[in-house]
């Protein structure tokens, strides 16, 4: 974890610090891809349409803000390794007023999610924009920050979890969730524990891995997340991630939200 948070410090050595403005947008976005509606149209015509009737008009929902929006989707790309319209998703991010720390952080979170070398593809891609931004090294969250507090009853619950699932399968597996993913990773505080829960949720779903979805929705919703966010989640999901997946993920959280209410 510390080597890919000074991974990414290093790859932003050499552009000066300028300050990221925090947009927000009322408008769709102008395209849907990294390509444009003419490339689109060039092959589909009828993928065209639907860029701009059905995928502009998810970004119009009220359900996510466009904020919550554009970092839901960056999640979604990474986790999938789907780099040729990250850029554009990562710009989009920053207009809508997820910051540089916010993003490097999710980069960072996601290498345990979604697997060491999409981090690294995501880094090589956000290396550039950053240089474009003149984001330097002071917009970046240090390798090693003061942690946020441990909630020592939920860790406690947690460790007791791993064991039954586990057992002694796998120590170096129960070491390494321990620390550094749950006394380090999930307490770096240039993430909110609400957001590092979103693209985390996000994550599992992208890549169909609904078994522990159910854990971290409930997690999600103890952290801020609100039911309607989270249902929107599989709605974007669907569009950015593929309906096989969002239909995967529907039930698990639909029996979440049920037993809450309940």
């Amino acid at each position: 974890m510390k080597l890919l948070a000074a991974t990414l410090v290093s790859l932003a050595l050499g552009a000066p610090a300028l300050a990221q403005g925090n947009t927000s947008m009322s408008t769709p976005p102008e395209n849907t891809s990294a390509l444009s509606m003419t490339d689109i149209q060039s092959v589909s015509p009828a993928l065209g349409r639907y860029a701009q009737e059905d995928v502009a008009g998810l970004w119009q929902r009220p359900q996510l803000s466009r904020r919550d929006r554009s970092l839901v989707t960056v999640a979604i790309l990474i986790a999938r390794n789907q780099t040729l319209d990250l850029p554009h998703y990562i710009n989009l991010a920053l207009d809508s007023g997820v910051t540089p720390r916010e993003l490097s952080e999710t980069i960072t979170h996601l290498a345990f999610y979604a697997g060491w070398s999409n981090a690294m593809a995501a880094v090589a891609v956000t290396r550039d924009i950053f240089a474009q931004h003149r984001i330097g090294p002071d917009q970046l969250p240090v390798a090693s920050p003061q942690l946020l507090p441990l909630n020592e009853q939920a860790e406690a619950n947690r460790v007791a979890a791993v064991q039954r699932l586990i057992g002694a399968a796998a120590p170096g597996l129960d070491q390494y969730t321990t620390d550094p993913l749950f006394r380090d990773v999930w307490l770096r505080p240039d993430l909110s524990p609400r957001d590092r829960s979103l693209v985390t949720i996000t994550s599992l779903m992208a890549n169909g891995q609904v078994a522990q979805l159910a854990g971290h929705l409930n997690r999600a919703l103890d952290n801020g997340l609100t039911q309607e966010q989270a249902g929107e989640v599989v709605t974007q999901i669907g569009f950015y991630g593929g309906w096989p997946n969002a239909f995967s993920a529907g039930p698990v959280v639909a029996e979440v939200l049920k037993a809450r209410s309940n």
